[in-house]
């Protein structure tokens, strides 16, 4: 995409977008090599997304064992225009486990208390709880028929964004 102007207007939506949802669609995969779904409540960091997991959920065994996953932010149905074209953003991401005690870790749970509330630091002391940074590869978003993007880089919005321009086509009868 060439008009930086346009490109900084679709990432301040996005980061606009993403802030005002508060849970995501987040696919793992199993140790079998299977995928898995499920969603978590998050906070956007810098270029990244927290979560915080606990063991008993499957997909904190799965983020553990592989640092790939794939995260989904999503419109509300009953907010949405045309349910076919809800605006959406979905991300491959690279995978950390931050380890406790240290400074991500403070920073990661302070960013996920300042967004979700004190339950994000009361989950934060259990042991069985663990916090993940994911950080994006690359993405896409849409916001309605003939309006997706895609990008890659390592941050919320890309580095390099492209407007997908193959449209779809009308079998013939």
């Amino acid at each position: 995409m060439k008009n930086t102007a346009m490109q900084d207007r679709l990432q301040q939506e996005i980061l606009k977008f993403i802030d005002s949802r508060k849970t995501l669609q987040l696919a793992s995969i199993t140790d079998a090599g299977e995928p898995f779904s499920s969603y978590a409540p998050f906070a956007q960091g810098e270029d990244c997304i927290y979560v915080l997991l606990s063991d008993i959920a499957t997909h904190a065994k799965n983020l553990k064992a592989n640092d790939k996953a794939s995260v989904l932010i999503v419109e509300d149905e009953d907010s949405a225009e045309e349910i076919f074209a809800r605006i959406r953003i979905n991300y491959s991401m690279r995978v950390e486990h931050i380890a406790v005690d240290s400074e991500a870790w403070d920073k990661g749970i302070q960013t996920l208390e300042n967004r979700l509330g004190k339950l994000s630091r009361t989950l934060s002391e259990m042991s069985d709880f663990n916090l993940f940074k994911l950080i994006p590869v690359r993405g896409r978003y849409v916001k309605g028929f003939g309006e997706a993007y895609s990008f890659i880089g390592e941050s919320l919005t890309g580095t390099a964004m492209d407007h997908l321009t193959d449209g779809h086509i009308k079998r013939a009868s």
